[in-house]
Formats: structure tokens, sequence, C-alpha cells
């Protein structure tokens, strides 16, 4: 029989805390992920740009993202030096955009305020666009062997079920719980290897669905181990039913060419470039008067795209209108900027996933 489920947050370091560092340390020597692309030539920079993708993102998804993005921006001054245009195009399709405007922003506060480098203080670096304490002190402890606590996804999932703690991961007093027992668990030394070793244990056997339990090395002293409550902790948040949204895409097309509007740096999408978006068909048919196309003129409704975020569901509906370039009108009043796209000689534009999936959908032949 399960044990009480009335753990709350220790109100004392453990026990057998002691026991934590050493035993994961040996099994990430022998089970740990050793050659992920970051881990070779390990500088400030090449781990802050990894630690940044890897929020919201799998490993897996981000190794091919990182090669790319590191070969174009090999250093804080590439990165600095470069358009928001230019990154967010080698950002397009990992999501959460919001990162990859942090991190343009914190490599030029880097090249105005600390030389061109990644600081190697924790509260300077803290101090950047992007970067949270866990972060920061995720990046001074893997590229320098600094000691600071971290407390990811992966490292709350583990804490929580390994001290049994209760409560949404998210409310204030288990958060600070939390912190609390990751700067109690975190040795001295291997700094680098420890801060690994614990987001491997997270990612790969602590998982939120069905961990490998049996596998584990901290199984003995893990509370919801023993009270078996792996499958609750850590607390989930109460569910709710996610809003859905509709809207419409604009798509105005003459012949290779579609326009295309830079969105505001601020909500979803921000910065990147896609379809002028209306909450109603008429709104899109009013809109496209101002580019030729005949006011009787309804155009074609193109199958509807459903894009998933965190917290709401959006149904897009785009409208295709062909249009003639000398008829093409001036851009609406309030756009952020616009172009026409080619996607035969595409310009390197931040493009989200259903944008850029709609235009090679446009570019094929019929």
């Amino acid at each position: 029989m399960p044990r009480s489920t009335q753990n709350r947050a220790p109100s004392a370091v453990p026990e057998s805390a002691p026991r934590f560092a050493p035993a994961l340390l040996a099994w990430w020597r022998r089970h740990g992920r050793h050659d992920l692309p970051w881990q070779h030539d390990r500088t400030p920079y090449r781990v802050w740009v990894s630690e940044i993708m890897l929020q919201q993102t799998q490993v897996a998804t981000a190794i091919p993202y990182y090669a790319r993005f590191m070969a174009r921006f090999p250093s804080v001054q590439s990165l600095a030096a470069a358009s928001i245009d230019e990154v967010l195009h080698h950002w397009s399709g990992l999501g959460y955009y919001a990162r990859a405007r942090n991190l343009h922003a914190a490599a030029a506060a880097m090249v105005r305020e600390h030389g061109g480098r990644v600081p190697e203080s924790f509260d300077a670096l803290h101090a950047l666009p992007g970067i949270g304490r866990s972060t920061a002190g995720a990046i001074l402890a893997l590229s320098l062997g600094q000691r600071h606590p971290i407390l990811d996804g992966n490292v709350r999932r583990v804490l929580a079920r390994w001290f049994g703690v209760d409560g949404v991961p998210t409310a204030k007093a288990v958060v600070d719980a939390l912190w609390a027992l990751s700067e109690a668990v975190t040795p001295g030394a291997q700094a680098a290897a420890f801060t690994q070793a614990i987001m491997d244990l997270g990612a790969t056997l602590c998982t939120p669905r069905e961990p490998r339990c049996a596998d584990c090395p901290l199984a003995a002293d893990c509370v919801a181990l023993a009270t078996e409550r792996t499958d609750v902790l850590p607390t989930p948040r109460p569910g709710r039913a996610r809003p859905r949204r509709e809207v419409v895409w604009l798509v105005l097309r003459d012949g290779d060419e579609v326009r295309l509007e830079q969105r505001p740096a601020r909500g979803i999408w921000g910065g990147l470039w896609g379809f002028p978006e209306f909450q109603a068909l008429g709104e899109a048919r009013d809109a496209a008067r101002a580019h030729g196309v005949p006011a009787r003129a309804r155009g074609r409704r193109l199958e509807p795209v459903t894009h998933e975020f965190t917290h709401f569901t959006l149904v897009i509906t785009p409208l295709l209108h062909d249009v003639a370039r000398e008829a093409r009108g001036p851009a609406p009043a309030g756009a952020q900027g616009e172009t026409w796209y080619n996607s035969r000689r595409p310009a390197k534009l931040g493009l989200a996933a259903p944008v850029a999936a709609l235009l090679a959908s446009l570019a094929r032949p019929a």
C-alpha cells in the first residue's frame, strides 16, 4: 500500500542528501551523455547558446539547429553584428522565438558592456536578457566548472520525486524549497559533471511519464518510488480546457511571390514574417482590395491549419487571392514592414513553422 501522500517540502535537509551526488556521478560516468555538440570545445558562448536552445526543446531536435546556428554565428561578435531577421531565420522551426530575440539582445549587451565575451560573473550573466537564475548557473558550471545549483524542469522533477516534495512546482513555496534542496545536493567539486549528470538523469531515466526507476542510481532513497507516487510527483498543475482561437491569413500571390508582413516584436511569433492576419474572412477580403483584388472576388479558402501552443490552439484559415503586379497597392496602415517573398529564391527571414509550410505548399506545382 502507498504511504501517506501528505509529505511536504522538508524543513531540513534529509540525512540521505549526502548520498545523492556520489551515486549520481558514478552513474553518469558510465551512462551519461558525453558526446553532445556543445560538450566539444566547451566555451561559455557555446554552452550559452545550447542552454537557450534546450529551453522547451528536446536535445535531438536542437542538435541540427545548433550546428547550423554555430556555423553562422561562431562568436558573440558575429551574433551581435547580425540582423535580427537573420537570427530568427536560423531559429525558424524551433519555436519560442523570444529565446532568439533575447540571444541577439544579450550578445549586443556583451559587446557593449563585456568586451564581446560571455561574462564569467553570475550576477553579470544573470542580468542579461533571457538568462534566468538556473540558466546562468548551468552556463557557468558546465563551461567553467563554477559551483552553482540549477533548477530547470528536469532537475525540479528529480528533486521533487527523490525528496517527496508535494505542491505545484511553480508555486513560490515549492520553488524555494526545491532551490534549497538543489543547493544541498550540489557538490563543491566536479560541478560541470554533476550539473550535466542531474540534467541527464531527468532527461533519460526520471522522465515525466513511465520513469525507468529500475535503472535509476538514486532509487534506494527515492521517496516517490518508496511511496508509489512517481506518477503524481511533481504535483501536476490543475487541468483546464485549452482555449481555441481562429484567425484568417490573407495570402496575396503574384506568380511565384507572396506578400508577407513582419509581426510586432511582442506576442506570438514576435518579429517573424508571416501573412497578414485577421479575425474574420470579411476583414481579410476588405484588406485585399487595397492590393488590386476586385471587390467581388471572394478568394479561395485553403485547407485550415491547426497549430498547438502551450496555452491555446490556433486554427488558421488561409485565404488565397491572386493579384496583378501593377495592382499590388501600398502596405496597409499599421503594417510592421512588408516584402514579396519568393520561395524559389528565398530571402533569409524568420518564418514560423506554419508559415514556412504554407509557403512550401504554394511553391509546389498544383
